[in-house]
């Protein structure tokens, strides 16, 4: 899934030469946190957060501080055509809660946290109803497909998998299922050996 298909087009921005309490109030009406920079032809000049503001406003109104001093000049950023999890992963990388979405320097969008975990949320199915059961695979050639075939077998429809990134002997298989009685099937997947770890209906 590319950047572009996700991202808000068009996000509200400022402009250099505005005043600290002119981009708070910016922020505040369209309760926004992340706010674009942009100087002539909608070019990037930085990004500036409600936080960064706020650390600023009594400053700027007793010693003289302007926007231009508290902007991130060079922001982390985004292209449209990358993949979400580039996004993802430098939101985490670098504890951030959003980022300009940039084309040839110009701005195209912006992305934040939320963006991506709805989306997250969304492809897990965890807004639909559902059930999971949480299995312990192991690496041996062939487990995982009998799992799979033991779930189909037993009355469970697999909306999608998730696992962790642990070693491949003790890797957990998150199986998020249409809703159905789970019960049926930890007892079939025991009975084949396999370690159950958590059901939910």
């Amino acid at each position: 899934m590319k950047i572009h298909s996700l991202m808000i087009p068009k996000p509200i921005t400022i402009t250099e030469n505005a005043s600290v309490s002119e981009a708070i109030e910016l922020m505040k009406i369209n309760s926004i946190r992340h706010l674009p920079v942009v100087s002539e032809n909608n070019l990037l000049a930085g990004l500036v957060t409600l936080a960064d503001l706020k650390q600023g406003l009594i400053p700027s109104m007793v010693a003289g501080v302007t926007l231009l001093d508290l902007i991130i000049k060079k922001p982390v950023t985004v292209d449209p055509d990358d993949d979400i999890e580039i996004a993802a992963q430098l939101i985490y990388r670098h504890k951030i809660g959003g980022m300009p979405v940039v084309k040839n320097g110009k701005l195209a969008g912006i992305i934040t946290g939320t963006d991506i975990l709805r989306t997250f949320i969304e492809m897990m199915g965890m807004l639909t109803a559902s059930s999971r059961i949480d299995v312990v695979i192991g690496e041996k050639t062939g487990t995982f497909k009998k799992a799979l075939q033991i779930i189909n077998d037993n009355g469970g429809d697999i909306i999608n998998v998730g696992m962790t990134a642990q070693l491949a002997n003790k890797r957990t298989h998150y199986f998020r299922l249409s809703a159905c009685k789970t019960d049926i099937i930890k007892k079939a997947l025991e009975e084949e050996g396999f370690e159950v770890l958590d059901a939910m209906d």
